[in-house]
């Protein structure tokens, strides 16, 4: 079982991450055979269960604010009548929203709210000093859902929420980098025209949900703000990786971003049939070695992660293992990424 937060407490190591989740996120039921599973959080919990001279704190019950709270925040990134069909969407007997990869069951609802309470408390939490550095391993992911749309396997737009609560109570840049396998659409979608949310994405193409090519770049206040790098089939820990620090070395130098926050998808997992990438445990090391020198250079070192994908579970574990262990690394051992800090 997880070790509790008193037990965290109690151990001699610095406390650098805090990796959040809450067990309404398992409710979310899609059936026999779906990919994306209850199974998906148990076992990133389980591979996340700290070691006594661990260096982040997890937390599998982290409070989240009030329903009404994180609902009318929801309106920031989703229409209200939108917000209100995925909570009655169980009901209507089809089984499932707007698309068949939606499976919806009487759970999702809640699943899906406090997926977003948590984005939205470590948002507040970072904004407010409280921490520096959070995971949220919740369920169902996020990039996909658009204003008013669910699509692949995504309800609500936790990735773009936690975005939103950064710059609304700073009035300053945030950068999005996005590393799971698939474009996030509804991400790039609500952004689009921003100029204070950049939105970096390395991902396969042609590949689900068929958007994402080079030329997509933004428009109006927000164009050259969106940057696509997508990649073949096939690309390996060189390829994605190299892809992932030289957009970020671009978008962030030009933002001076306040935080970054984080897509992490581990479906790009040699392991995982669902993203027919070839990247190795050590391969998403590099890219949050890649993440943590932006954000330590431009940034304060902050740092908000929520999981997007990964579907097969031995190489979803291992993935945000390694993910977490970087994330609390306080300095890295170097990385190509050279950011111009102003």
């Amino acid at each position: 079982m997880p070790t509790t937060e008193t037990e965290i407490e109690a151990g001699a190591a610095e406390v650098r991450l805090e990796v959040r989740s809450h067990p309404r996120c398992l409710e979310h039921r899609t059936g026999l055979g779906h990919p994306e599973q209850p199974g998906r959080l148990a076992a990133i919990l389980q591979a996340l269960d700290p070691p006594p001279d661990a260096r982040w704190r997890l937390l599998p019950e982290s409070p989240l604010p009030p329903e009404d709270d994180i609902l009318g925040v929801l309106e920031w990134v989703h229409d209200a009548a939108y917000i209100e069909r995925v909570r009655s969407a169980w009901s209507s007997g089809k089984g499932w929203l707007d698309s068949q990869d939606c499976v919806v069951s009487e759970g999702s609802f809640a699943a899906a709210t406090a997926a977003a309470g948590l984005a939205l408390q470590a948002g507040l939490d970072l904004v407010n000093g409280r921490v520096e550095r959070v995971f949220v391993a919740a369920r169902p992911p996020a990039h996909h859902a658009e204003r008013a749309r669910a699509r692949g396997y995504c309800l609500f737009n936790a990735v773009a929420l936690a975005a939103e609560v950064i710059v609304r109570s700073w009035n300053r840049p945030v950068l999005i980098v996005d590393f799971d396998a698939l474009h996030g659409n509804g991400t790039q979608q609500q952004f689009w025209e921003r100029g204070d949310v950049g939105y970096l994405s390395v991902h396969r193409f042609p590949w689900f949900p068929g958007t994402g090519t080079a030329d997509q770049v933004g428009a109006g206040p927000g164009l050259g703000t969106t940057r696509n790098i997508p990649l073949a089939e096939g690309a390996d820990d060189e390829i994605f990786c190299t892809a992932l620090e030289r957009g970020l070395e671009e978008l962030a130098t030009r933002l001076q971003p306040a935080a970054l926050v984080l897509s992490a998808g581990f479906n790009a997992h040699h392991a995982d049939p669902t993203g027919g990438m070839r990247l190795t445990g050590e391969g998403f090391r590099r890219l949050t070695r890649a993440v943590m020198a932006a954000a330590r250079a431009v940034a304060g070192g902050r740092v908000l992660s929520i999981l997007e994908g990964g579907f097969a579970p031995a190489a979803l574990a291992e993935g945000a293992r390694a993910h977490v262990e970087e994330m609390v690394d306080p300095d890295g051992p170097g990385t190509n990424v050279r950011m111009a800090v102003n």
